[in-house]
């Protein structure tokens, strides 16, 4: 099963990073929402402490479910809330579009890329991160005691990576080699999302103006595919903007979870 953490009180909200990333993405963040909801922080499959990634032929999506499911049913939430950056997002995008979740807040979601081509850049910045995090291994430690190293390294990904520890970055970086394998799964079937979402699911999107991975035309992708979601800018913010704007990251995900929670198949029969 997907390692986890729980914690917090209010109605349950799932917070799902990004690819190549773990559950501590949201660290800067998850104090202060945990104050009005019950977080539940998961590490992917292939990521962090969670078992690998095993597709064995499957499509991605329905691996990355089952064990959203498998997750959900253990800790016995039925609809919870869920927020997810970057390949999290489009997890909660198809969650929502199956009906699995009472709403959905997405931090520049996957899947709104032009095409191939436009792809390509997408995967060669991930490769090119995880080749970077290798090759300064040996050295790791003693680079990252610098504030300016640190934002300097995380450029491509924040605006402000000097804002989190020596500790929390070399954890990141350790995290993003051992994840290589999902990686290269995961990228292999990625497709634009093309899913339909009901109207009485609220949706979310949030993008950083300064996004170096997604770039911030693909938000106004999203708003066109997804005219129902409410759509926000988060100014300043890179790809992964929990510690560029943290009030502002707060905000979106409590306004995105504020709708109440729906209610099962079950109880409404």
């Amino acid at each position: 099963m997907l390692a986890y953490e729980r914690f917090g009180n209010g109605e349950p909200l799932v917070l799902v990073h990004g690819i190549g990333h773990r559950r501590q993405a949201w660290k800067p963040v998850v104090e202060r929402l945990a104050e009005q909801r019950e977080v539940i922080l998961l590490d992917l499959p292939g990521h962090g402490e969670s078992p690998e990634l095993v597709l064995d032929g499957r499509p991605l999506k329905d691996v990355l479910q089952a064990e959203l499911l498998e997750l959900l049913d253990e800790l016995d939430l039925h609809r919870p809330h869920i927020a997810g950056n970057s390949l999290g997002g489009r997890v909660a995008l198809e969650a929502a579009a199956d009906g699995l979740v009472s709403s959905a807040t997405c931090l520049s979601p996957a899947g709104f890329w032009k095409g191939d081509v436009d792809f390509l850049l997408v995967r060669a910045h991930f490769a090119a991160l995880v080749g970077a995090a290798r090759l300064t291994r040996p050295v790791a430690s003693r680079l990252l005691q610098s504030s300016h190293i640190r934002r300097l390294m995380l450029l491509s990904l924040m605006s402000h990576g000097d804002r989190l520890s020596a500790d929390d970055v070399a954890g990141d970086l350790e995290g993003m080699v051992a994840a290589r394998h999902a990686l290269r799964g995961i990228i292999a079937q990625a497709y634009p999302f093309d899913g339909e979402i009901a109207p009485d699911v609220p949706v979310t999107i949030a993008w950083g103006t300064s996004d170096r991975v997604l770039l911030p035309y693909q938000a106004e992708r999203a708003r066109r595919q997804l005219p129902n979601a409410e759509h926000v800018w988060l100014d300043g913010s890179g790809h992964v903007p929990m510690c560029d704007d943290v009030d502002g990251v707060v905000d979106v995900l409590l306004r995105g979870s504020s709708h109440g929670l729906r209610a099962s198949v079950d109880e409404v029969a």
